[in-house]
């Protein structure tokens, strides 16, 4: 599960790790949820480019009148109807700093948040989809998949985002490979020695915070 991320990667390291030939303009964001705009990587011709979704993904017919989803389990999106097409020809790579989880407890559940120990970028594998509204207006959704939880993460869910390798990323991206065997080798979890996780203000609980007050170590 993930409902909760963020991304305070500066652009000039984004772009490098992300192979994009442009240096992207957008804010460091410390509380990104549900619903909210947010930046992907998408594979446009022979090049890499961020692009803004709304994170929430939506199918049904009429087109986008589904729920949107934003985490969708990576052990059963290859035979989905819903995600499918989009697994075959719209993946995606959702740049983040680390993700929030909660512990649960007997009273008010303690936010963790989780990143890499030694990397300020994750790249998390995400699938989208477009509509266009009956007004005429164009609208793009995503979705992160997720995996079971490592060894770190299982304490406080049983569910993660998948994280991708940078080695993976071309092979995420290239959506001329939609191989359901190289893809299904993706989404083993990530290894949790790599990995730390730490208590946080309940700062993030709230949508109005959204500075680095919401990820610092309690």
């Amino acid at each position: 599960m993930c409902s909760r991320f963020t991304l305070n990667i500066h652009p000039e390291v984004l772009a490098k790790t992300f192979d994009l030939v442009e240096i992207p303009q957008y804010e460091l964001r410390y509380n990104i949820a549900p619903g909210q705009n947010i930046v992907v990587v998408r594979r446009g011709g022979n090049r890499n480019r961020l692009d803004t979704l709304t994170w929430g993904l939506t199918t049904g017919e009429p087109e986008g009148s589904g729920q949107p989803v934003i985490n969708i389990p990576s052990e059963t999106i290859g035979t989905d109807t819903d995600y499918a097409s989009a697994l075959s020809g719209r993946r995606c790579i959702i740049p983040a700093s680390g993700f929030y989880d909660w512990l649960p407890s007997e009273s008010q559940k303690q936010p963790y948040y989780i990143r890499l120990a030694n990397s300020s970028a994750v790249g998390f594998a995400g699938i989208w989809n477009h509509f266009r509204r009956e007004d005429g207006t164009d609208v793009e959704t995503c979705a992160i998949l997720t995996t079971e939880a490592n060894e770190l993460v299982q304490p406080i869910n049983d569910r993660m985002p998948v994280i991708l390798q940078p080695e993976q990323y071309n092979l995420w991206l290239d959506c001329s490979t939609d191989e359901t065997a190289l893809l299904t080798e993706l989404y083993h979890p990530y290894s949790a020695e790599l990995m730390v996780a730490y208590p946080v203000p309940g700062l993030v609980n709230n949508l109005r915070f959204d500075s680095a007050s919401c990820i610092i170590h309690m």
